[in-house]
């Protein structure tokens, strides 16, 4: 009786234990959201969110667009592809102007050209241009996207660490963030699945047109924009008088960069592959206005398990949780091979959107914890560069092998890229950013 007494007590100790450590933690990351809010305001987030959105509607309404006003779904992949490659091509440039001048002049101009290309893509989408005019017309609306997403993550961190967080609260300001590009990219589907059951696809691209008018402006204009605005001279200045005698300047990125840009290349890879995947078998189910709808509901758990992330603890390093993901990935994406029915794609794709936000999370931060100050903004859009170039050349190569093949065989391809992403993190290793070489002696140019 004396055990079973003890015992019982034990256990309702240790049950105490967790109640009260759960509550602690949820406690810390409630607290470590109010405070990064507290930093930056609520305004800004919320500008950068609706931003943003355009980007998600056009790169998966593409797809659907081109394919309704086409009637091929090949097609549409390869437009799409066409769109995302502007984007990759032109991206890292519009932040290394951003690390130069600061991010108003370069965010505003971008934002008004953007929505100007989004409008004359749309139209040309309308009114069944041949191919090449639509891959030249998606290729000027993806080159001229403003950025936000990862301008947004190079203007607040560099904000978070000045009023003295650590790196906690850098990590919780990127899980923010990407939980803010999820939902978007939850929103954004929807928005086009919705326009598309409704009307047509092409209802979505005009808000989507006014949103990057409208809310890119705000961005660019928002105050907490002065401060970037400020420093892009100085630190231009700086370098000025060692780039007139010739000397190298530009701080040199860590190897793990790079390392870390490939697999973001494969996650692209497979998040193209899905998105092709999930349009062939909605089409093949008859219910192809579905498949934006199906895509909401994998953001709507990446969104979620996104949130989540601020709660996990500094022991669990981002190495080890970018290798936990991208193996996750690889086990969660593979049901998708064999799903061939409505519900039960509505069902692995919601699990398999648990995934997604680990993977963007780690990946920013290991590129912020890598990349010089000098060369953030370079940095942050070089990645999301890298995850958009995989999905980019996913979309052409996905979509014809869906149309010969099936969905299972997109999806297939979506696999084996998590796999290759998993061996990727496998093989990654910590490396500090590289200090900014100071300015060369008088004559070393010589």
């Amino acid at each position: 009786m004396a055990d079973s007494t003890r015992g019982n007590a034990q256990d309702h100790t240790r049950g105490s234990t967790r109640n009260s450590t759960q509550d602690t933690t949820s406690d810390s990351t409630r607290d470590a959201y109010r405070t990064v809010l507290g930093m930056t305001g609520v305004a800004l987030p919320v500008v950068s969110f609706f931003g943003r959105l355009p980007v998600a509607m056009i790169q998966f309404g593409s797809v659907l667009l081109v394919t309704e006003t086409s009637g091929s779904l090949a097609t549409g992949g390869i437009v799409a592809c066409a769109l995302a490659l502007g984007q990759v091509t032109l991206g890292p440039y519009v932040g290394r102007l951003a690390d130069r001048h600061g991010q108003r002049a370069v965010v505003l101009a971008f934002s008004l050209v953007n929505a100007v290309a989004i409008a004359v893509y749309t139209a040309g989408a309308v009114a069944d241009l041949s191919t090449p005019a639509l891959v030249a017309l998606g290729v000027l609306a993806g080159a001229t996207i403003p950025g936000i997403g990862p301008l947004s993550r190079a203007r607040v961190v560099p904000l978070i660490r000045a009023k003295g967080g650590d790196d906690r609260l850098a990590n919780t300001v990127l899980s923010l963030e990407s939980t803010m590009d999820e939902l978007s990219f939850v929103l954004g589907p929807a928005l086009v699945g919705l326009a598309a059951v409704a009307g047509h696809p092409a209802y979505a691209f005009a808000a989507a047109a006014l949103l990057v008018a409208g809310c890119g402006t705000g961005f660019a204009l928002h105050p907490m924009g002065r401060t970037a605005e400020r420093e892009a001279p100085q630190a231009e200045a700086r370098r000025g008088p060692a780039r007139a005698r010739g000397a190298v300047v530009r701080p040199r990125l860590p190897r793990s960069v790079y390392v870390v840009r490939l697999g973001l290349v494969f996650l692209g890879v497979l998040l193209g592959a899905c998105g092709a995947g999930i349009t062939a078998l909605t089409q093949e189910l008859g219910r192809p206005g579905q498949a934006g709808l199906v895509y909401a509901a994998m953001g709507v758990m990446s969104a979620v398990v996104g949130l989540s992330m601020a709660a996990l603890p500094d022991r669990f390093g981002l190495l080890a949780r970018w290798r936990v993901a991208t193996a996750a990935a690889a086990l969660l994406s593979l049901p998708l091979v064999w799903t061939d029915s409505l519900v039960g794609l509505y069902v692995v794709v919601t699990l398999f959107g648990a995934i997604y936000a680990p993977n963007l999370i780690t990946g920013f931060a290991l590129t912020e914890r890598a990349v010089p100050r000098e060369r953030l903004a370079e940095g942050m859009t070089f990645a999301a560069s890298a995850f958009v170039g995989g999905q980019a050349v996913t979309l052409a190569v996905a979509g014809r092998l869906a149309e010969s093949h099936g969905a299972g065989a997109a999806f297939a391809l979506g696999t084996c890229a998590a796999a290759v992403a998993f061996v990727i993190a496998l093989a990654a290793r910590h490396q500090k950013p590289a200090e900014a070489p100071e300015e060369a002696p008088a004559g070393a140019a010589a």
